[in-house]
């Protein structure tokens, strides 16, 4: 059965970066579509990467690269349940250590501020 709900997530420009750490890093997690401007815009130029289609922990997302108007905050995030500290470790360190920080109550977010 596929979703009727994805997440649209607004990056400025990276969308195709964080999809594709989440694939590397998160369990049940891939990139499956690269959606690229097939001439130049007022924005950018021909080739550029406009959305993606991925999935973070088998919830279908969409990265919209939408400028540096919106920013990411804590008030939306991803919870991934582990089974065990090493691999809480293992998600943690991932996250931290491209680029993310550490937050408040134990969270962290990742370079992108989710």
């Amino acid at each position: 059965m596929t979703s009727k709900n994805t997440v649209c997530l607004w990056f400025d420009g990276t969308a195709l970066e964080a999809a594709q750490f989440y694939a590397e890093t998160f369990p049940d997690s891939a990139v499956s579509e690269v959606f690229r401007a097939p001439s130049d815009y007022p924005a950018g130029k021909a080739g550029d990467v406009l959305t993606v289609l991925f999935t973070v922990a088998g919830i279908p997302c969409l990265g919209l690269n939408g400028g540096p108007i919106f920013k990411h905050s804590e008030a939306f995030s991803f919870q991934i349940a582990t089974d065990d500290q090493e691999e809480t470790d293992r998600l943690w360190n991932a996250i931290v250590g491209n680029g993310g920080q550490e937050s408040e109550c134990g969270w962290c977010k990742d370079k992108w501020g989710l």
